[in-house]
């Protein structure tokens, strides 16, 4: 972590127990299900989730036990209280390394790492661990993460070869393109390309008794106007398919299939559609403080538990923003800040209480999490935010990956999208300038939308735990003896660029 966010940061923290109170409700984790209706008591699920947090998962699990005892508790209750129970098994999938272990394993890639050295870095917070139960445990992507995170162990490393980056991590061609085209053309969405991607979700042989059906959701395209359009339904495994209405925030095709004993279970979907690049022009001096209208007063609002005004939170927005009053050149300095932490490999986001506080204190965090981190810093500052998410691609067919982003309303642009993650650009000396900015304000479009939200409820609805309670981009598949979870499957991509004008009908 740098020195300037670390001051910003402060050493307090403010306790747990508001936010997590205001949770309870969300932690329906595995319906994805929206607040509304909910009855759950956070006098039993709160001191559980603190616990659960602080690694006392013996005694969490004993309070699981006396709670569910009870007689009067609600289902909403008893079904939150259980994802208790299987998110602490879920921090166990993540958490399988000793300090051993993870030596193990930087010394294949600096052979001469000495127990000092580890020592330094462990003390440093760069080998994400948790004490759980007495026990040191450490993140199974720690050891891989820590070259993205010490520029010294990047240095030591015996074989120098690149880490792996997205093509529009360094400013290309193609996002000079859309910056152009964007200006001679006086509109904000250019350069249409047509994309057949088919996607693939497989299921682990045996992970199901023979013969039960398997239910699956593969995520589908997010109908957005001036971004992607033009969708259309090509074909499907198995054929029968349920495609969710454009209305769902996260659109998924639902399919089902029995289990075949010694065969893995495979779902596939393939589609067209358009896709869109974004760049709006912003002039700061033109932008000004938007009125909250009913209409966007649910996205300059707390939405516990992952955007929530914390102390910590706002003493960081203090540190950053200053006395700025102008929105855009708030959301620059909010955005660049944001984008100083550095990207690793992340743990499962449904084992996170607050994924934009653990963004701030963690010293790294990915895509997801330092978009919910801008998002709440926004919000807080009077700025409209909202969520998008799916996969990103390359025009050659080798890289792809999963990715998430988000939108700013900025008076009088309106929505504007901004990617932290891919962040800001060092345009050359021929360059304009205002390519440093490009993703606040801009978008390439080699990416797909699946999700215009987090957490929403899948149509039709998943009966067991969600995977991923907050994102759907991999896929999530279930049986009526539970949820098949990330550790029992498979997911993929294929892509083909198609010529402009092929099939364009839209669905």
């Amino acid at each position: 972590m740098s020195t300037s966010l670390t001051a910003a940061m402060g050493t307090s923290r403010r306790k747990r127990g508001l936010h997590i109170a205001a949770a309870c409700a969300f932690l329906l984790f595995g319906s994805g299900s929206a607040l509304a209706g909910t009855r759950v008591d956070n006098r039993s699920v709160t001191p559980i989730i603190t616990q659960i947090d602080a690694g006392h998962f013996k005694a969490a699990d004993a309070a699981i036990t006396r709670a569910l005892a009870q007689p009067d508790l609600s289902a909403d209750t008893r079904n939150a209280l259980a994802f208790q129970r299987e998110r602490m098994r879920r921090i166990l999938l993540d958490f399988t390394l000793s300090a051993d272990d993870v030596k193990a394993r930087v010394r294949k890639s600096i052979p001469d790492l000495t127990d000092a050295e580890f020592a330094k870095w462990n003390a440093a917070g760069l080998f994400e661990h948790q004490v759980i139960d007495g026990r040191t445990l450490y993140f199974k992507r720690s050891p891989s993460n820590l070259f993205r995170l010490s520029p010294e162990a990047l240095a030591q490393r015996a074989v120098q070869t690149p880490l792996s980056a997205g093509a529009m991590e360094s400013l290309n061609d193609h996002q000079r393109a859309i910056y152009h085209a964007a200006l001679d053309e006086h509109r904000s969405s250019v350069l249409p390309q047509r994309v057949r991607m088919t996607q693939t979700l497989t299921v682990d042989a045996d992970a199901v008794p023979a013969g039960e059906t398997v239910r699956a959701w593969i995520p589908y395209p997010q109908a957005v106007p001036g971004q992607q359009e033009d969708i259309r339904y090509v074909s499907s495994v198995p054929t029968k398919h349920a495609i969710a209405p454009e209305s769902a925030k996260q659109r998924t095709v639902h399919l089902e299939k029995p289990a075949v004993a010694g065969q893995k279970t495979v779902f596939s979907v393939t589609y067209e559609l358009t896709l869109l690049a974004q760049y709006h022009a912003i002039d700061a001096d033109k932008v000004q403080a938007e009125k909250i209208t009913p209409e966007l007063a649910p996205f300059v609002t707390e939405r516990a538990p992952h955007i929530v005004f914390t102390d910590a939170m706002r003493a960081f927005s203090r540190k950053v923003v200053g006395d700025e009053k102008n929105p855009y050149r708030i959301a620059q300095k909010l955005f660049a800040a944001v984008d100083l932490i550095p990207w690793a490999g992340a743990r499962e986001y449904s084992t996170i209480s607050n994924i934009s506080d653990y963004a701030l204190h963690a010293g790294h965090a990915d895509c997801g999490q330092q978009t919910l981190l801008l998002m709440t810093l926004l919000r807080l500052n009077g700025i409209p935010t909202r969520w998008q998410s799916g996969m990103v691609f390359s025009e050659d067919g080798k890289y792809s990956d999963i990715h998430d982003w988000g939108y700013l309303y900025l008076a009088p642009y309106g929505w504007v999208p901004m990617d932290v993650t891919t962040g800001r650009l060092h345009p050359a000396p021929s360059d304009d300038k205002a390519l440093e900015w490009f993703y606040l304000g801009g978008l390439d479009n080699y990416r797909i939308a699946f999700n215009d939200d987090f957490g929403r409820r899948f149509e039709p609805p998943k009966q067991h735990f969600r995977s991923d309670d907050v994102d759907s981009q991999r896929g999530e598949a279930e049986w009526k003896g539970g949820n098949l979870y990330f550790d029992k499957l498979g997911y993929d991509f294929d892509w083909q660029i198609l010529p402009a004008a092929q099939g364009r009908n839209s669905r």
